[in-house]
């Protein structure tokens, strides 16, 4: 028990004794040196340990400090990574000055020199200290200044930095005093709400992992779980941006997944490991922060896809020793920076949703196994009952031949003997297809690949599209005309979500008669004479470079239904636009 004091601070004592010793400490000093404002500065102290939150405290810190000296101007600059400042909140000046002052202040001159010696500093002349750099444009004019140190638990957090004591006066010994009182109350406060925070974002993080275990029980599939994982990311750090990529050949990262802002400047990218900030911090093994993110010297790959984003930060996504993505989110420019009690927490939810991505991969595995199993046990039926049993009608109609004299029932006769031929190879085919052993190739077959696309635009549309396919889309298919269709289908519905304002969709993909046609309708506004039809040409130079075509069509009903026609053997020379 702190011995009482008696004096102004008297009638307060419970609530001094209830401060830790350290801020006792230096609020009895001031009482002791018979200063002016020990009851203001208790206020001040209880003021900013009221609040939980973070950015409330650190605001509450910077108007007590200007209301206790008596300071026109008053900021916290909160020091980041490299001993930079990464905030800068301010009191006294307004919004249109702030920005027409610019961005942050890179923490050279005066601010940087409480950063490199972290001690209380009074100028009665700003302008007169070796280190001071002068204002940049638009700044108001400064002379008098007072600023120190804000530690919490001995670490240097951010400086206070007051500036302009009110009627011209200088600060003194007893503003020194006071302030740094308060900045000892300030580190209590901040510890205190970064272990709330800590305490919420962990129970946070604790829930999405529980959901996405959970999603995993009814059999969702990597797409479903890699949704989830950046969903919840998203919503638990309030990011503007969510980029998902995943591992891919010669040691570089595909994006499997974005969303939010301009999220379609980044799906289907793929990044060399250097050169982008996914890559960096792949190779860093940890958490990785940005406070621009369009101006990170580390991004030097792939196309501009960052305007308008400020902070941001990567992590990437291991099980044991695998890596199985890099999960990164952004903020637009503006925005508070992400910090250490909210991105500790994200390194570990990346570790269990890589662990969850694996138990996806294994069970999926495992479903394979068992649909390949039963493909085995079709095709051996097929072969061994519907092929034989077929085979001997077709020999009994030609043995039937020579007892018939009619010329048209022989013709006919004829015919479904050949119609049972053709039965007999498309049979075969489809057993073919059925004993393909190539999971991979299941699993990045056009089908599954139909499937993606059109599970990726129902997000931006707002609605699923109607998907049917037909005809043996994985096998009869080749390679050179299956890698066009997720562009052109891509594409298809990215206009309906753009131009059309529709509320259904109906995708239909069939091969058969030896062509493959892509058929994407909409119930939208119907064609237009104006706009852009960029995208549009692209998806006919595809198809005529295949020696197919591309058709728009004006439903009397209303909408627009697109026709991607294109045979299934292109002629020689066809190749890639």
């Amino acid at each position: 028990m702190v011995e009482q004091i008696p004096g102004r601070l008297g009638a307060a004592d419970s609530q001094v004794v209830a401060l830790p010793e350290e801020l006792q400490e230096h609020l009895r000093a001031v009482e002791r040196s018979g200063g002016r404002l020990p009851i203001l500065l208790l206020e001040a102290v209880l003021s900013v340990g009221r609040d939980l939150e973070v950015p409330q405290v650190l605001r509450r810190i910077v108007e007590a400090a200007v209301a206790l000296v008596d300071a026109e101007y008053g900021a916290l600059g909160v020091i980041g990574d490299a001993s930079r400042i990464s905030q800068f909140l301010t009191v006294g000046i307004t919004e249109e000055v702030a920005e027409s002052i610019g961005g942050l202040p890179a923490g050279h001159g005066i601010l940087g020199e409480l950063i490199r010696h972290p001690s209380p500093l009074r100028l009665a002349e700003l302008g007169e200290h070796p280190s001071s750099y002068g204002f940049p444009p638009n700044h108001p004019p400064m002379r008098s200044f007072l600023g120190v140190p804000v530690k919490v638990r001995d670490k240097v957090f951010g400086n206070l930095y007051l500036t302009e004591k009110r009627g011209g006066r200088q600060f003194n010994a007893e503003d020194e005093t006071v302030l740094s009182t308060l900045a000892v109350a300030a580190g209590v406060a901040i510890e205190n709400a970064r272990l709330y925070e800590e305490a919420r974002y962990r129970q946070r993080w604790l829930e999405a992992n529980g959901e996405i275990a959970a999603g995993l029980l009814p059999g969702a599939g990597q797409t479903d779980v890699l949704k989830t994982i950046v969903d919840h990311a998203v919503r638990i750090l309030t990011a503007d941006l969510g980029v998902l990529a995943l591992p891919d050949e010669d040691d570089r990262l595909r994006v499997a997944l974005a969303m939010g802002v301009d999220a379609g400047a980044h799906r289907g990218l793929v990044l060399p490991r250097h050169g982008s900030f996914l890559g960096a911090a792949l190779t860093a093994g940890s958490s990785l922060i940005s406070l621009d993110v369009e101006h990170d010297p580390r991004i030097t790959a792939g196309p501009p896809r960052w305007a308008g984003l400020g902070p941001a930060v990567a992590v990437p996504m291991t099980a044991g020793e695998r890596v199985r993505g890099v999960l990164l989110l952004a903020r637009l420019r503006g925005r508070d920076p992400f910090t250490e009690p909210e991105t500790k927490p994200l390194l570990t939810f990346a570790g269990q949703a890589a662990l969850a991505m694996e138990m996806a991969d294994q069970r999926q595995g495992i479903e394979q196994l068992a649909l390949l199993k039963d493909h085995e046990r079709i095709a051996r039926d097929l072969h061994d009952l519907a092929i034989q049993r077929l085979f001997a009608t077709g020999m009994t109609l030609q043995s039937a031949l020579r007892f018939v004299d009619h010329p048209e029932a022989n013709e006919r006769l004829l015919r479904a003997v050949d119609g049972l031929d053709e039965t007999i190879k498309i049979i075969r085919s489809t057993i073919f297809g059925l004993r393909t052993h190539d999971t991979h190739r299941a699993a990045h077959g056009l089908r599954a690949r139909t499937v993606n696309v059109v599970e990726q635009a129902t997000r931006t549309l707002g609605f699923a599209p109607a998907l049917h396919m037909e005809g043996l889309v994985d096998t009869e298919v080749p390679a050179e005309i299956a890698e066009h269709v997720p562009a052109v289908l891509g594409e298809a519905l990215s206009n309906i979500a753009r131009h059309a304002h529709a509320t259904t969709a109906n995708v239909s993909l069939v091969a058969r008669g030896g062509n493959l046609r892509l058929t994407v309708r909409d119930n939208g506004v119907g064609m237009r004479g104006d706009g852009r039809h960029s995208g549009l040409r692209n998806l006919t130079k595809r198809a005529e470079s295949l020696g197919g075509e591309m058709t728009l069509e004006a439903p009397p009903e209303g909408g627009t239904t697109l026709v991607w026609r294109v045979p299934l053997r292109p002629p020689s020379g066809g190749r890639s636009p």
